[in-house]
């Protein structure tokens, strides 16, 4: 009797481990601004000339654009590549709102973007980048693209679950 409660009770773990349930009543919301860049100074400006008090940021460039559509998780927002007076890209989701889940990433990927069950596992199935582990399940937050990226090599974003290798929401970029 012993070794079958033993076996229960890893059983138990390793699916509390792995399923995480509680994310299902879990949520958490990132509130990032788009990051503003000084103009650089200019050239030729007299030294007598009074500095303006605050230096106006210069707007970003919008590349490319999407609306989030729901795979595994019902899911909405905006996903933005927005390239900075600096130079910089950054991916910005806005008006994200999607369920909460174990290791939730940001992916650039090449892969189309198919509506249904169909187009839930595509995302791995070649070229990605993953930007990183997505902030929050709800909000609007910011994503570095590295320098040296080709977006394009890009087409779509996910929303994609590590863990069980899954879109939970994905964006077919346009420009």
């Amino acid at each position: 009797m012993s070794v079958a409660v033993l076996l229960t009770a890893v059983a138990v773990a390793v699916g509390l481990y792995l399923f995480q349930p509680w994310r299902i009543f879990t949520s958490s919301t990132v509130t990032e601004d788009i990051p503003a860049v000084a103009p650089p100074p200019s050239q030729g400006a007299s030294e007598a000339a009074a500095p303006s008090a605050e230096p106006s940021a210069i707007a970003p460039r919008e590349l490319v654009t999407g609306g989030l559509i729901s795979h595994e998780h019902a899911s909405s927002g905006t996903v933005r590549i927005l390239e900075l007076p600096d130079g910089s890209r950054i991916l910005r989701l806005e008006g994200l709102d999607t369920s909460d889940g174990p290791d939730l990433r940001v992916w650039l990927s090449y892969a189309p973007v198919i509506q249904g069950p169909a187009g839930w596992h595509v995302f791995d199935d070649g070229a990605y980048l993953d930007l990183g582990a997505l902030k929050a399940n709800k909000g609007d937050q910011n994503y570095q693209i590295p320098p040296e990226a080709n977006l394009a090599d890009y087409s779509s974003v996910s929303i994609w679950c590590a863990r069980f290798a899954v879109s939970f929401a994905a964006a077919e970029l346009t420009g």
